[in-house]
């Protein structure tokens, strides 16, 4: 049986939710901790996440490489931060450990979706998360085109464009 390590994204922390997995490790990224800013109660609850094990390490830049095009796949690059692309490519080195598997902690559906899309495990917080994979295009405001790449202004007519859900799975 393969061991957890639980990926820990800024929006499990400021749901302000218990989460008790003392016995279990935790990670997160660099870009997480910078998110939390000193005093208050989402940093506290960050310092005791730290207290409890919490570990922060750094993904590869190959695993944000490959991230980045399978996010650009679904259209979810728009809406990845670069602490989300760092959560999901964490998850991606802890599962090339045959004996590891990453279940990231977040209420983030963009995450969610490109963590199904990857068959990576993930866990709400505070919501109810994701129930279908999506896919996402650009779509024209004015002519309707669609777009598979990052297209802010339509080419063919010059209306602005709109990211818009394309397929479900």
């Amino acid at each position: 049986m393969k061991k957890h390590i639980f990926i820990i994204d800024t929006s499990a922390i400021l749901s302000g939710k218990s989460i008790n997995l003392k016995d279990e490790k935790m990670l997160t990224t660099p870009e997480v901790s910078e998110e939390l800013k000193p005093g208050g109660r989402d940093y506290q609850n960050f310092q005791f996440l730290l207290e409890m094990g919490l570990e922060i390490r750094s993904p590869l830049k190959k695993s944000i490489d490959f991230i980045r095009k399978k996010a650009e796949e679904t259209g979810d690059l728009e809406r990845l931060s670069s602490a989300d692309i760092q959560i999901l490519s964490l998850a991606v080195d802890i599962n090339s450990n045959k004996d590891l598997e990453a279940v990231i902690l977040s209420d983030d559906y963009s995450i969610q979706n490109v963590a199904s899309n990857l068959n990576i495990k993930f866990q709400s917080i505070s919501q109810r998360g994701i129930l279908k994979e999506y896919k996402w295009q650009y779509r024209c405001v004015g002519c309707k085109k669609r777009f598979d790449t990052i297209t802010k202004t339509c080419p063919i007519c010059g209306a602005k464009t709109k990211l818009v859900r394309y397929q479900k799975k």
